[in-house]
């Protein structure tokens, strides 16, 4: 519940040495949270302060303790549980989550076992009050046995009990009135957390309605629950290759243009699956979901997560695959980045800070398993953060919606965003005819924070008579206050500008006056398409050049002519043995 300064954590110190220290980590030793002492726990120690005191920058935050994995051995030993912006006092009207990491802590205890390796619901982005959470799928009949003892007791001791109890179909064991009992208690817990976290959407990943080894079904998912358990929540069944497909993205150069998966593998039986009402704004042809290749189906199921959280309402999102610890991150990091990359969460964290956070926190401490993927060649890590080039402009911004929401026909952005670059002392007023409005959102305190930009048009004659007086004065707007009194709300032409510490009572102070600045939008707060580009492609070079200097790329085969692979010859230019060139 104490800013990362209160707690005496230790300055982020350089951001290409830490970085290079995660991943070299990273690449050695697998994290898990039950593994203590040592040089390596030292590491991971170190790897953690960092990340409270990164999440410390902006939010205040409490943790919930897994220090020896008695919650969740892959799951980090300080599970983050952000409450609300660092800046926000609680009698403030920024957003705020309603959660308390007491009861929280105990619904995880209660909830555990209902998902595949224990990997329980678990909130890691906060967005407009909204938690975006991360979980592994339903656990299975084996699993739920296998930890609970069960199988054992109704088979009498047998030794092969667990394989009986896999072989049974969940509509045949319901008949059982003591396993229907098993599934309801523990998948009843976790329907609670996930209402406690008023999470409605839940994106599942998965190729399969459920995961089979060995001919047994080991996990099962939400949308093929019999008892029809999660009917309350929206489930979208959104499927995405698993790590194995990323083989072949490697094997290609790293190239993921034109790369699609094999959707009439006898196992694949999860059809794409969205409500309408999530899919009209978006105009995307689903039906053609089998056709994209990698590139277009990160993109678009990206797209939809981002359409999900920027909703009206206040409930929550659910992502999740299988284990949970590869196509989830993914998301997960792509969301925090993106999020991030148009001013709307860490705001005050670098590229190279949100970039440490996001692989630290995303993927080494909830346990993905790089050592074993880059042996198997499966390098969806490595994609994910290539893959930044692919959502560099505006389509993929949350504050797009925004924008249509709040600017009139015949008006951009961009000509919005022209006025800050006005000259603030000219004597054309453009007062009567239209006005603009700013909504607070969270941010730093003591600082402006905008979200939205609102224009109240008086008519195509009033932007003509703008654009005409831009055309002929380029440095000519000025901004006038109308006269009002104090008793009654704006009128048109002025500009109110709410400030994130100020309170209501200090709002008719904020009027903007001749000589201030009508649209001086901190860059941290309303992000245009060119500084979301630049933002995600500094994330995105640092990544490359650290990656270069310590896991590196494996070698393909060459090409005919004999070239070096693509990505490799990137690397080479980027440690400055070759001259650059556009990735």
């Amino acid at each position: 519940m104490a800013t990362a300064a209160a707690r005496g954590c230790p300055p982020a110190g350089s951001g290409d040495r830490a970085l290079a220290e995660l991943l070299l980590e990273f690449s050695r030793a697998q994290y898990r949270a039950k593994d203590g002492g040592g040089a390596a726990a030292a590491k991971v120690e170190r790897i953690e302060r960092r990340c409270l005191e990164l999440f410390g920058r902006d939010y205040r935050y409490s943790v919930i303790p897994n220090v020896h994995g008695e919650i969740c051995a892959h799951y980090p030993r300080h599970i983050v549980l952000l409450e609300r912006d660092a800046g926000a006092s609680r009698d403030s009207n920024l957003y705020e989550s309603s959660v308390q990491v007491g009861k929280l802590q105990d619904l995880i205890n209660r909830s555990k076992m209902a998902r595949c390796r224990g990997r329980f619901v678990c909130p890691v982005i906060l967005y407009k009050g909204k938690h975006i959470c991360r979980s592994a799928t339903l656990a299975g009949w084996g699993e739920l046995y296998g930890r609970t003892g069960y199988n054992y007791i109704f088979s009498g001791g047998s030794d092969d009990a667990w394989a009986d109890a896999e072989d049974i179909s969940e509509e045949d064991s319901a008949l059982r009135n003591a396993d229907t009992q098993l599934f309801d208690k523990v998948r009843g817990h976790d329907i609670k957390l996930l209402r406690y976290l008023s999470v409605r959407y839940i994106c599942d990943l998965m190729v399969e309605n459920k995961k089979v080894k060995f001919g047994l079904n080991v996990t099962s998912s939400e949308k093929v629950d019999k008892a029809q358990r999660y009917a309350d929540f929206t489930l979208l069944s959104i499927p995405y290759p698993g790590c194995e497909f990323f083989k072949d993205y490697k094997d290609r150069d790293y190239t993921a243009e034109g790369l699609i998966f094999n959707w009439k593998q006898d196992y694949v039986d999860a059809p794409l699956s969205i409500p309408v009402s999530l899919t009209q704004s978006l105009n995307i042809d689903w039906s053609e979901y089998q056709s994209w290749d990698l590139v277009q189906q990160t993109q678009n199921y990206l797209k939809l997560l981002i359409s999900i959280i920027n909703s009206d309402d206040d409930s929550g999102l659910l992502v999740h695959c299988i284990s949970g610890w590869d196509r989830t991150p993914l998301f997960i990091s792509l969301l925090r980045l993106s999020l991030w990359a148009d001013g709307l969460i860490h705001t005050s964290l670098e590229p190279s800070e949100i970039l440490y956070l996001t692989v630290a926190y995303d993927w080494f401490l909830f346990g993905h398993m790089l050592v074993d993927r880059l042996s198997k060649g499966e390098e969806i890590f490595f994609f994910c953060f290539n893959f930044l080039k692919h959502i560099t402009s505006e389509e993929f911004s949350a504050l797009k919606s925004q924008r249509r929401k709040s600017l009139p026909p015949g008006f951009t952005l961009e000509e919005i965003c022209m006025l800050k670059q006005k000259d603030r002392g000219s004597t054309t007023s453009l007062s009567s005819d239209f006005s603009l409005g700013m909504e607070s959102s969270p941010g730093a305190a003591g600082s402006f924070t905008y979200e939205a930009v609102e224009l109240m048009p008086a008519g195509t004659q009033a932007q003509a008579a703008w654009r005409k007086s831009c055309a002929s004065s380029p440095q000519a707007v000025l901004w006038s206050r109308a006269q009002q009194s104090e008793d009654r709300l704006p009128s048109t032409g002025m500009v109110e500008v709410k400030s994130s510490s100020s309170s209501s009572s200090t709002h008719s102070d904020n009027f903007l006056r001749i000589g201030s600045s009508p649209l001086e939008v901190p860059r941290s707060r309303l992000v245009s398409a060119s500084d979301r580009e630049s933002r995600l492609e500094e994330v995105r070079s640092a990544f490359l050049a650290s990656y270069s200097r310590t896991i590196g790329l494996k070698a393909v085969p060459p090409s005919p002519s004999g070239a070096i692979g693509g990505l490799l010859e990137q690397f080479v230019r980027g440690v400055g043995l070759r001259g650059s060139s556009t990735l």
